[in-house]
């Protein structure tokens, strides 16, 4: 019988890949619950044997174990119905979005996707043209016209800006095309002026909105966890290696008494500022949900999304950018899950058990405690 060398070769990669995302994980979750049990007292052993039953019977696996580890130390209790963040990216996200999610890695498709201009995008540069959200190419002499006619002072994202890299902030004075060039592709965006009743907890950075919202098998998306991303003092943008979470209540827009730094050390206040979270609800909060409903529904391919959204200081909606392949789900669950128990995807680990579905890539399962997408 013939040796298939390179079917061999790309099955012990495969193995490799698996192991090396499981083992990081482990090690991610195990040292976030260390952090949390340092204020929180440490997790009953009772909660922890039903977590490790629970990984091992219902979604196949002991490796599932640590993330449900996290969430129940955050809430109190094990819940049956949370999905850890390893099972997400290795079984949920090759199952059920396929390589369709990758779309929202590439700034310049986002108008002709969505025909929205929920999107503040100014001019896409791909494959060394700039191009209008119309999709007109523009010439480089009136391409400086064109980003600061209304403004002195531009965003550039670079596409697969994740986590708060790729990110630019050019003013009219130090333009340089050719420099922007050399950055690659992605998409010039206006700067947001942001609502005063967030831009009080971090003046520097504009504060963002992941809303994360779920399609059931009928195709209808509904929103399933929300959190502010708050920016440090010295940040010029809300980065994953420094930001604040809280999670918001989807129902009212409030913010929860309290919220947590990159490490999950848990606070009540901005580390910074010293503003309390307790009492604050996002303004223009059911504007920023139905946004993200109507954008869903015209990918409902991407059978989950976090969208990353601002409100500006006419309360209008902006929609910074939306995150299809292994968006963050970990900080939800713990803080507000289960979130997708009604939608099942336990029963996808039998279907992973049975085809050969290899796991998304994902920045997030290698860089690190402070990495969310």
């Amino acid at each position: 019988m013939k040796i298939d060398a390179k079917v061999i070769a790309r099955k012990l990669a495969r193995r490799v890949f698996d192991v090396r995302f499981h083992r990081i994980h482990r090690s991610q979750a195990l040292a976030v619950l260390g952090t949390l049990e340092q204020y929180l007292g440490k997790t009953p052993r009772g909660d922890l044997a039903r977590a490790d039953a629970y990984a091992r019977d219902v979604l196949g696996h002991a490796r599932y174990a640590p993330w449900l580890y996290v969430y129940t130390a955050v809430a109190g209790r094990f819940k049956e119905g949370w999905i850890p963040d390893n099972y997400y990216g290795h079984v949920v996200v090759p199952k059920l979005k396929g390589g369709y999610g990758v779309a929202s890695s590439l700034k310049s498709l986002q108008r002709t996707i969505f025909q929205s201009d929920a999107f503040p995008d100014l001019v896409y540069f791909a494959n060394g043209l700039f191009i209008e959200p119309e999709g007109m190419a523009i010439p480089p002499e009136s391409l400086a016209r064109r980003l600061f006619a209304t403004s002195d002072c531009v965003v550039f994202k670079v596409d697969n800006s994740l986590q708060g890299r790729g990110i630019f902030f050019i003013d009219r004075a130090t333009f340089d095309i050719e420099k922007i060039k050399a950055l690659g592709n992605g998409v010039f965006q206006s700067c947001i002026s942001q609502h005063d009743m967030l831009g009080r907890f971090a003046p520097r950075s504009v504060a963002t909105l992941r809303i994360t919202t779920a399609v059931n098998d009928e195709g209808v998306p509904s929103v399933r966890a929300c959190y502010l991303r708050l920016g440090r003092d010295a940040d010029t943008h809300v980065q994953s290696s420094s930001h604040v979470r809280i999670a918001v209540d989807c129902a009212t827009g409030e913010l929860a008494e309290h919220g947590y730094l990159t490490d999950w050390t848990v606070v009540r206040e901005h580390p910074d500022s010293k503003i309390r979270f307790a009492g604050v609800t996002i303004p223009a909060f059911e504007n920023g949900l139905a946004t993200v409903l109507d954008l869903h529904r015209k990918v409902p391919f991407a059978r989950c999304v976090g969208w990353d959204v601002a409100i500006a200081d006419d309360e209008s909606v902006k929609l910074m950018e939306w995150n299809a392949e292994h968006n963050d789900i970990k900080f939800s669950e713990a803080t507000q899950g289960p979130c997708f128990a009604d939608l099942r995807w336990d029963r996808l680990a039998t279907v992973r058990r049975s085809e050969s579905i290899a796991p998304v890539p994902q920045g997030e399962a290698g860089a690190g405690l402070t990495k969310s997408l």
